[in-house]
């Protein structure tokens, strides 16, 4: 697909003003909020920007952390990641590597296979149930 870029103008028109201020300005969303924490059907969580396939259902653990949290993205090339220095702590942000949508972050303390944990906000995801298109 490549590179996907719009304005402000163009990705407010298109998001919610909670996806918008997470996905767009690098938001978090509050803890428990996402219905998409529960979400327990079989299928795919997409970028809410682009529709880019994230991370498969497959890979979602319940972390207790209250947002959606994944052990691998759906494929490598799915999600870029950089340094995250805000908040007076060191974090490696996650971003959609199409359009560039903050989605959360990835620590090193989720589970086998990978030992990684993508924890991702709600609202910057879509779920696509397996079967639909």
């Amino acid at each position: 697909m490549g590179k996907i870029s719009k304005s402000s103008a163009e990705w407010k028109a298109q998001l919610s003003p909670e996806a918008y201020r997470v996905a767009r300005e690098h938001g978090t969303e509050r803890a428990g909020t996402s219905p998409l924490n529960g979400e327990k059907r079989k299928g795919m969580f997409t970028c809410v920007c682009c529709g880019k396939p994230l991370f498969s259902s497959d890979a979602k653990f319940e972390s207790g952390t209250g947002w959606p949290s994944f052990y691998q993205p759906a494929d490598e090339a799915a999600v870029g990641t950089q340094s995250d220095r805000s908040f007076f702590m060191k974090r490696t942000e996650v971003h959609c590597a199409d359009c560039e949508a903050h989605l959360g972050h990835v620590f090193p303390d989720g589970p086998r296979p990978t030992g990684l944990r993508y924890c991702i906000n709600g609202v910057a995801l879509d779920f696509k149930p397996e079967g639909t298109e």
